[in-house]
């Protein structure tokens, strides 16, 4: 049976819509140093900005700025991480004006300045220990300062769970030492041992922004939640909802640092880093615990 030659022409209608998204596409990616306009693209391409606009907002779910940006983002992390640019070679590197640009790009899109991206904890030593909890595995991780970082280890095991936070900080010295961390989990996990006058440790490592916001998160009270308009009305940001959703979605200190009492703007529980099935645990026990009928065997 013979096989059809392939085809070594593009196929696609002139004038159809996906002709029109794949041209935008292809321009942006391939163009984004120039930082684009919409009118500019719009030109190019024969047809008026809002019809790319509308056109393109349907097919992909985001505008063609937005996806500019989501571009520009990720050569941008690149750049800064990999390669370890300086912030005003990589800014211009982008196609940006200049480092403030570049700054305001991170902070609306990763809740953190460049600067704290690029630095990652650099030179810090923590310490790391993997311990039964009542929601699992957690694994603990501590400064000498007190508890940095609570994660749960799921079916993918311990080294995915430490593989996933030593990210948040690769520029720190990781060691495996868990009677270091032993003695915050017997705090974390024991009611009877939450004490207002000795108050557990914490050390956040984060942005301004992100350690207001889980600064925030610990004074919603046992058994209470709130939701991301709320938490952002707390810190003076009533605006600000999707960049406090991404700060409670970067929190490090899981249950300490109760993200899980954070809720989306119907009331619903929403996605959690660690499951939805272990936010809906740590949601009941802490109910019991304040309704005052729940006890540790």
């Amino acid at each position: 049976m013979n096989m059809p030659a392939r085809l070594e022409r593009d196929i696609t209608p002139e004038g159809s819509d996906y002709d029109l998204i794949r041209r935008v596409i292809e321009r942006i990616t391939l163009d984004y140093r120039s930082q684009p306009s919409l009118e500019a693209i719009a030109s190019e391409i024969g047809v008026s900005p809002g019809r790319l606009q509308k056109t393109f907002t349907c097919w992909a779910g985001l505008t063609p700025k937005a996806f500019l940006q989501a571009v520009t983002l990720d050569h941008a992390r690149r750049l800064l991480g990999q390669e370890g640019l300086p912030l005003l070679d990589t800014s211009y590197e982008l196609g940006l004006s200049g480092p403030s640009r570049l700054h305001d790009l991170f902070v609306t899109h990763e809740a953190m300045s460049p600067g704290d991206f690029k630095s990652g904890g650099a030179g810090l030593v923590i310490n790391y220990g993997f311990h039964p909890s009542p929601f699992g595995v957690a694994l603990v991780m501590a400064t000498e300062r007190g508890i940095c970082g609570l994660a749960f280890a799921d079916d993918d095991g311990e080294a995915a769970a430490l593989e996933d936070m030593t990210r948040r900080w690769p520029g720190a010295i990781f060691k495996a030492d868990p009677e270091a961390t032993a003695p915050y989990v017997g705090r974390i996990f024991s009611p009877e041992r939450w004490q207002a006058d000795k108050p557990l440790r914490i050390v956040m490592i984060g942005t301004d922004f992100q350690v207001r916001v889980w600064e925030a998160l610990l004074k919603i009270p046992l058994g209470k939640a709130q939701t991301y308009s709320d938490v952002a009305k707390a810190i003076g940001q009533p605006k600000a909802s999707r960049a406090v959703g991404a700060a409670v979605g970067r929190n490090p200190i899981s249950f300490v640092v109760p993200c899980h009492r954070a809720l989306g703007k119907s009331g619903a529980l929403t996605g959690y880093h660690w499951g939805l099935t272990r936010k809906r645990a740590m949601l009941g026990w802490e109910t019991a615990c304040a309704a005052g009928s729940f006890s540790q065997k």
